[in-house]
C-alpha cells in the first residue's frame, strides 16, 4: 500500500509564491519562501531562496525595538487574542452599575410611569407571581421571557457570583418562574 503525503514539507517553497526572484541582494535563485516585511504589518512579504530565508528567519525578532512594558502588555494581550477580559463574577458590572445608577435618577428627577396597575387586572392569575420575578408586563411573548431568563439566569448564577447563597435562592426562584411561564405560553 503506497500512502500520499498530501501534506507540502515545512521547507518546500510556497504554492502561492510569485514566481520572482529572491530578494537579497545578489541572489539570482528564486524567491519561493516568504517572510513578513515587519512587526506592524504581518501580511507584506520579503520572498527569498532558502537558504536566505533561513538567515532572515535567525536574525528577526518581532519584539525588537520595544520596551520591557511593551512587550509584557504584548504578550497579555496575546494570552487573551486580544480580546478584553475581566475576573470570574463581574462581566463588565462597572457599566451596568452605571446604568441601573442612571436609570434610578432618571426615574426620581421625571417619575415613572409603569402601567402595572392597568394590565396586572389583565393578566392570568396563576402568571402573575412569574411575571413579577421576571418584571415582565403582560401580555408577553415567549421569545421574551426567554431572552429575560436567559439574561436573569448569567446574572443570578452562582458561579458568577462568587458562590453566593442568595443568587442560588434568586436562580432557583427564576427557574420556576421560567417553568411556569414556558408551560403556560408554548
Amino acid at each position: 500500500m503506497i500512502s500520499t503525503n498530501r501534506k507540502p514539507r515545512a521547507f518546500a517553497p510556497d504554492p502561492a509564491a510569485p514566481g520572482q526572484g529572491c530578494d537579497s541582494p545578489g541572489c539570482l535563485l528564486e524567491g519561493g519562501f516568504r517572510a513578513p516585511k515587519s512587526r506592524t504589518n504581518l501580511r507584506e512579504f520579503h520572498w527569498f531562496c532558502l537558504d536566505h530565508v533561513r538567515e532572515y528567519n535567525a536574525s528577526w525578532d518581532y519584539y525588537k525595538g520595544m520596551s520591557a512594558g511593551e512587550i509584557e502588555a504584548a504578550a497579555r494581550a496575546d494570552a487573551s487574542w486580544q480580546r478584553p477580559s475581566w475576573p470570574l463574577g463581574q462581566n463588565g458590572s462597572a457599566a451596568k452599575l452605571q446604568e441601573a445608577v442612571e436609570a434610578e435618577l432618571h426615574a426620581f428627577a421625571f417619575g415613572s410611569e409603569r402601567p402595572r396597575a392597568a394590565t396586572r387586572a389583565n393578566t392570568p392569575p396563576e402568571l402573575r407571581e412569574a411575571l413579577e420575578v421576571f418584571e415582565l408586563v403582560w401580555p408577553v411573548s415567549l421569545d421574551t421571557v426567554k431572552a429575560t431568563y436567559k439574561a436573569l439566569a448569567k446574572k443570578h448564577h452562582p458561579d458568577a457570583n462568587q458562590g453566593s447563597k442568595q443568587a442560588e435562592e434568586r436562580l432557583k426562584t427564576i427557574n420556576l418562574a421560567y417553568a411556569t411561564l414556558r408551560a403556560k405560553l408554548a
